[in-house]
């Protein structure tokens, strides 16, 4: 965790219940076991009595402790617990392992719910568990994930997926988009503005001074020189150069591939990826059950783990809750480095004068 002088701060961390059905529950359970992750955070958990009390039977986790609270006692939330938020329907059926539409409209609820909680300063941050995004529907156009919904919510028409791990962090340059949109999507403008996104994430909520940042090519072979792909002269290297000329430390593009199997990640503080699974196969080739996923440039932090529902090991206690904790902490962590950095950039001349 960055900075000794936080280590012992409580942040509040709202996390959304994710799918009832899923290992959500098990992996949010799970993740307070170890009742050391109290000195760090006071959790508010949005799910329901009925769902705690349900997967803690089936899964033998009854010494795990929780209290129900409701709206008033928000502001108050007691230490060494989950406090747990009523906001699922009191008539839930709970099928584990097996995808609902009432398992789906909850899990929207409780996000809707911590993010009121949020933007209202309630809770310091916000970390998601899993949901089934085919299971959730809106009224007005397709629930394609929780970065773009909360980026939606906020107000916000740039954001960065950023996965984050112990040796490796990758932003997308897009997120869930079919593999035949993507070269469209790609253009200097785009690339710049999430390199700018990158960087400052880096800075301001990582703790990094003047991050290094690797950028992949699309084509393979990075473009081979314009052999196998325009995108990279004509779009990618003036995205790098324009970030260079910004005082942004970007370099590239280089081939994904020769990249990750050189380990030639170790050189930098951050990757950009050009599309989903060029970077999450990277990432999770690293970090899978450790990671976490993170949404930059949000006015608020979220969090969360970097796997989905796992339906096929619901409910038979297999679920490792390592990446939901990591989550967690990240979290808490970010919050106190944003708090942190705004205080430098308020009055940089502070340390100077105090000495």
């Amino acid at each position: 965790m960055k900075g000794k002088e936080h280590d012992f701060k409580k942040v509040k961390i709202g996390i959304s219940g994710g799918d009832f059905n899923s290992i959500a529950p098990e992996v949010t359970l799970k993740s307070f076991q170890d009742n050391r992750i109290y000195q760090f955070v006071t959790p508010l958990l949005y799910s329901s009595a009925k769902v705690m009390s349900y997967h803690k039977k089936a899964l033998q986790l009854e010494h795990i402790n929780h209290q129900v609270i409701n709206d008033e006692q928000k502001k108050s939330l007691k230490e060494k617990t989950i406090n747990v938020l009523d906001v699922f329907d009191e008539n839930i059926i709970v099928n584990i392992g097996q995808s609902s539409k009432q398992a789906g409209a909850n899990a929207l609820k409780a996000i809707d719910a911590c993010l009121n909680d949020l933007k209202d300063g309630q809770i310091d941050a916000m970390v998601t568990a899993p949901i089934d995004k085919s299971s959730i529907e809106l009224k007005d156009k397709k629930f394609s994930g929780h970065t773009e919904y909360i980026s939606d919510y906020f107000g916000v028409s740039d954001s960065l997926m950023l996965l984050v791990g112990d040796r490796i962090k990758i932003g997308l340059q897009s997120n869930h988009l079919p593999l035949e949109e993507v070269a469209a999507s790609i253009n200097t403008g785009k690339i710049l503005k999430k390199l700018e996104l990158l960087n400052k994430s880096l800075e301001r909520d990582f703790a990094i001074h003047k991050p290094k940042i690797a950028v992949f090519g699309l084509n393979p072979h990075a473009g081979d020189g314009g052999l196998l792909g325009k995108e990279e002269k004509e779009q990618i290297i003036p995205a790098i150069e324009k970030a260079k000329e910004a005082g942004i430390l970007a370099f590239g593009p280089y081939p994904a591939d020769g990249f990750m199997g050189a380990g030639s990640f170790n050189k930098f503080d951050a990757v950009l990826a050009m599309y989903h699974d060029q970077g999450l196969v990277a990432f999770k080739t690293l970090e899978f059950g450790q990671g976490v996923n993170y949404t930059a440039g949000l006015p608020f932090v979220r969090t969360s783990p970097d796997h989905g529902t796992a339906f096929d090991i619901a409910g038979k206690g297999e679920a490792s809750p390592d990446s939901m904790r990591a989550a967690i902490l990240l979290a808490r962590d970010i919050v106190l480095n944003r708090k942190a950095y705004e205080e430098s950039i308020a009055n940089p001349l502070r340390k100077t004068a105090e000495k």
